[in-house]
């Protein structure tokens, strides 16, 4: 498994910094989080330089398995909640409260895991052009094992635990998961942060909408 953590401008030893945990798309691996991908860490330290809050971003490979247990035993969900975190805390980070951040599958895998945690453990979510489907016949091949399997997964069927955690949406109007996150975000209270703005499901779009949903994020994290 490839996994890195991109730490903030003037880190130190002395403080335990909170961490961010990202979750790519579908075809994806930890390393679109960083760099030429989507540039996470050049943001955070452009944010941290201004006097933004510092946090650490932290992403794993989590192959295309969509972050839930799946019948051949693959559960990458469970491999962030539980060894990639434990990983993290031993390498002196704060991991008492998370906050998650994904774009496409790792959108929707951002608001399945947090729902699953719950707002003890979770500071804040920020979820860009999630893959949300409104039935099972709707979602895309090899995302779920079949309608049951989409049944116990559906974020659709989560917004009461996702209601106690902040939440931010972000889904561009040439998306075309922009109907089913517009109806999803319908049904959620309190309204979450964020909403819609042109732009398709690409790492422009993405790009553009990072440093906001950075600083949603931030503004939820706290060194301990």
């Amino acid at each position: 498994m490839g996994w890195a953590v991109a730490y903030p401008p003037g880190a130190s030893d002395g403080i335990r910094l909170p961490v961010l945990l990202v979750l790519h798309g579908r075809g994806g691996d930890h390393s679109n989080a960083f760099g030429a991908g989507l540039g996470l860490d050049r943001f955070l330290a452009d944010a941290v330089t201004r006097g933004g809050p510092a946090f650490a971003i932290a992403s794993a490979d989590g192959g295309d398995t969509y972050w839930h247990r799946r019948t051949s035993g693959e559960d990458a969900g469970a491999m962030v909640t539980d060894e990639f975190v434990r990983l993290l805390g031993g390498l002196s980070l704060d991991v008492a409260r998370v906050g998650f951040l994904g774009w496409s599958m790792g959108g929707y895998g951002s608001m399945l895991l947090a729902s699953r945690l719950g707002p003890s453990h979770v500071a804040a979510v920020a979820a860009e052009s999630p893959e949300i489907w409104e039935s099972a016949n709707q979602t895309a091949p090899g995302a779920f094992d079949g309608p049951a399997d989409y049944e116990a997964h559906t974020v659709l069927r989560r917004h009461a635990q996702l209601a106690r955690i902040p939440l931010r949406i972000d889904c561009g109007t040439g998306d075309p998961f922009y109907r089913a996150t517009k109806a999803f975000i319908a049904i959620l209270s309190p309204r979450p942060a964020g909403g819609f703005r042109p732009g398709g499901q690409d790492l422009g779009y993405w790009r553009r909408m990072a440093p906001a949903q950075l600083a949603f994020v931030g503004r939820h994290l706290r060194p301990g």
